[in-house]
């Protein structure tokens, strides 16, 4: 699988509707509501509704890719903060908090060259990768369930040059979908400020 087949295969992905039952969650606030997050699918469907043109790729998908020791390899674009970055990310990934650091880091890449976007369970990567294509960005992919659910799963993750088992949690309440292997021994999880990012949403 290249990257053309995964980008054909992500807009397939990108035009899934929105049933009456998720409009309904979705009415109702969501993820905001209660003290538990929603279900991977619940979670999946509302980022599919909240950001319906992104286009995903799966971690199979990309964990593929990578084996094939592609050339140029993919272009990883960590959305979250410093902080959860320090904890671990994937392998040769370059932190773009925001918009603003996207374009910093994409307009020195090549155009034809695979770009995905990831965070804690994909919503914070979603937003970013909407907020590119409004300013003309296209064909960035946002990574499906993000390091939770590469982690989760099995895959390496690194701190500086070396593989780690710890994933940045988050906070208590997302860190929910985090197997608890992952979560750092004895680190306290810090509750998230409004100030930074897109926290007021209190979306991972």
């Amino acid at each position: 699988m290249n990257g053309n087949d995964v980008k054909r295969n992500a807009t397939r992905r990108g035009s899934i509707a929105a049933g009456g039952a998720l409009v309904a969650f979705l009415l109702a606030g969501g993820a905001c509501i209660g003290d538990a997050p929603p279900s991977w699918p619940e979670l999946q469907e509302t980022i599919h509704a909240r950001f319906p043109g992104v286009k995903e790729i799966t971690t199979k998908e990309l964990a593929a890719i990578l084996a094939a020791d592609t050339f140029p390899p993919p272009l990883l674009l960590d959305v979250r903060t410093e902080e959860e970055y320090r904890v671990s990310h994937l392998k040769g990934a370059v932190r773009a908090e925001n918009v603003d650091d996207a374009f910093r880091v994409l307009r020195r890449e090549r155009k034809d060259r695979l770009v995905v976007a990831y965070c804690s369970v994909g919503y914070r990567s979603a937003a970013l990768v909407a907020d590119l294509e409004k300013r003309g960005i296209t064909g960035v992919l946002n990574l499906e369930g993000s390091i939770f659910r590469w982690a989760n799963e099995g895959r390496p993750v690194y701190r500086d040059d070396g593989r780690t088992e710890e994933v940045h949690p988050y906070d208590d309440r997302w860190g929910t979908l985090l197997d608890p292997r992952y979560h750092p021994e004895g680190k306290r999880r810090s509750e998230r400020s409004a100030s930074d990012g897109d926290r007021s949403e209190d979306r991972p």
